[in-house]
């Protein structure tokens, strides 16, 4: 794969994280980490269009630049162009687990054991979230990870390792280390958790001590 077409299809789906439902960004993150890019560029703009989700000019470029050249509908893409900056995504984050996950956290002892000392992985956190005016009974785990290599490849495989564990639509933020993260991810790391650390120097911590 390109990697400058994979990075911009990572970023773009990273854009989108609270904006489209779970069950969208997850499946679409799945295919790019498969190399399913035709498939991919087939879908995502007419589920932008469906979903009324507009694109900045920025997003337009990632879309522009990932899924154009493998066969995305021109007019479709065109069509995704808004004139407003993305809405608020209505969620908000908490590190507090809710009470209803068990004292020993499985899915949080199987990440730490999965990335732990773990090559090109950097700082990895996780976020609870929940949509503003709702109680933490509907609370979702959002996982956030730093990475220096091969972003789609690891969400991907850090998805299928979520479902295994029950969670049918996984929230997976591989965050690359030079990225300027939306309101969205900037909210998740800063109500978020330490859960292990990577092999790689991520240039940075997600969270400044």
């Amino acid at each position: 794969m390109d990697p400058d077409v994979e990075q911009a299809c990572h970023e773009l789906l990273l854009r989108l994280s609270g904006r489209l439902p779970d069950n969208l960004v997850w499946r679409f993150r799945d295919w790019l980490g498969e190399g399913a890019l035709s498939t991919l560029a087939r879908v995502l703009p007419k589920t932008l269009l469906k979903h009324r989700v507009d694109l900045d000019q920025e997003e337009y470029g990632l879309l522009v630049a990932g899924l154009v050249p493998h066969g995305a509908d021109r007019h479709q893409v065109s069509s995704t162009l808004g004139v407003d900056a993305p809405l608020e995504s209505g969620y908000t984050f908490t590190a507090s687990t809710p009470n209803w996950v068990n004292s020993v956290d499985s899915v949080a002892a199987v990440i730490d054991a999965t990335l732990r000392r773990r090559p090109d992985v950097g700082e990895v956190r996780e976020a609870w979230r929940q949509e503003r005016g709702t109680g933490p009974e509907g609370a979702k785990r959002v996982l956030l990870v730093t990475a220096t290599a091969g972003l789609p490849r690891l969400t991907g495989e850090l998805q299928r390792v979520l479902r295994v564990l029950g969670d049918e639509a996984p929230c997976v933020e591989v965050l690359p280390v030079r990225f300027d993260p939306p309101a969205y991810h900037r909210e998740a790391l800063a109500n978020s958790r330490f859960v292990c650390v990577g092999a790689a120097d991520a240039g940075r911590q997600l969270v400044s001590a």
